[in-house]
């Protein structure tokens, strides 16, 4: 069986096709295909409210292009969905029935809360008893989650991300909001916290660091990357780190975020598995269509 999951974000575009091997009840999500497009529709949604009629028609032309693939590879199901900027946006639901009638590709907008529900699907199948913050930020909206005992204790989503920072579109209020929320779950809690941090710009944070290993890095470090790349141009992010252009000026406002978040919950370590909302799209594909009671899984390939 063929799955693929559609991604679309404030800041890219995200196109995943999956294909399903079943063996000896083992499970493996091995990966076909993976194509990322930074359309940032953000940038539109955050300063004026609506998707431009410009980035309209870009959009149109890249879910074209994901049809195609997808009718390639044969997909046997898929998922679309659209997260903060396109549910934001005055002429978000105009353009998802404009993409199904003339591309055929049914979009989902879906909440914060179901947002972080399907990428901590993904992220709870290898927590242990412990206390866990995973810190999902994307490019218009940040998610946090506590878990403790292998199980979600508490969720939220809060309307700040990597663009949204960026353009300065972030009201001071929710970094307060942020702080509080942590320290309140966490009162009575004596134990150490460890972070999750999910998002492309904290792999390419992890990636940047020498000091950083086994998907795991401290606090300290992901603090020293920062300063490090505060202290480059764009210019010199883009060409001496060769950073995309549309993370090498968003990777700044978001490490920004993650550091505030583990500083409330008083967090010194992170894990940086290597997943995200495409992974947790297809488990419920996976759930959805293909019964898991029995099987065990098994990491992406």
């Amino acid at each position: 069986m063929k799955l693929a999951a559609i991604d679309i974000g404030s800041n890219a575009i995200r196109l995943q096709v999956t294909k399903v091997i079943e063996y000896e009840k083992l499970i493996t999500f091995k990966k076909l295909q993976y194509v990322r497009f930074p359309l940032r529709l953000g940038q539109d949604v955050f300063t004026n409210k609506m998707i431009s009629p410009h980035n309209q028609e870009r959009f149109i032309k890249l879910m074209t292009a994901y049809k195609n693939l997808m009718d390639l590879y044969e997909v046997d199901h898929y998922f679309g969905c659209a997260t903060s900027a396109m549910r934001e946006s005055k002429n978000g639901k105009e353009l998802v029935q404009r993409t199904l009638d003339e591309v055929g590709i049914k979009i989902n907008i879906i909440s914060g809360l179901k947002e972080a529900e399907m990428i901590n699907s993904v992220i709870s199948l290898d927590l242990d008893d412990k206390i866990y913050l995973h810190i999902d930020v994307g490019g218009g909206s940040t998610e946090l989650n506590f878990y403790y005992k292998q199980q979600k204790v508490a969720s939220k989503s809060f309307k700040i991300g990597s663009v949204r920072n960026l353009q300065h579109h972030d009201s001071p209020k929710v970094w307060k909001e942020i702080e509080k929320w942590v320290k309140d779950e966490l009162h009575g809690h004596k134990e150490k916290v460890t972070a999750i941090g999910t998002g492309g710009n904290i792999n390419k944070i992890y990636e940047l660091s020498p000091r950083a290993s086994k998907r795991k890095i401290s606090l300290e470090n992901i603090m020293r990357v920062q300063d490090y790349l505060r202290n480059l141009t764009l210019e010199e992010r883009l060409n001496r780190l060769q950073l995309n252009p549309d993370r090498a000026d968003v990777i700044v406002p978001a490490s920004e975020i993650y550091v505030h978040a583990m500083k409330a919950a008083k967090s010194k370590t992170m894990l940086v598995p290597d997943v995200g909302l495409k992974d947790g799209i297809n488990y419920y594909l996976f759930d959805k269509y293909y019964p898991s009671r029995g099987k065990i899984f098994v990491k992406n390939s």
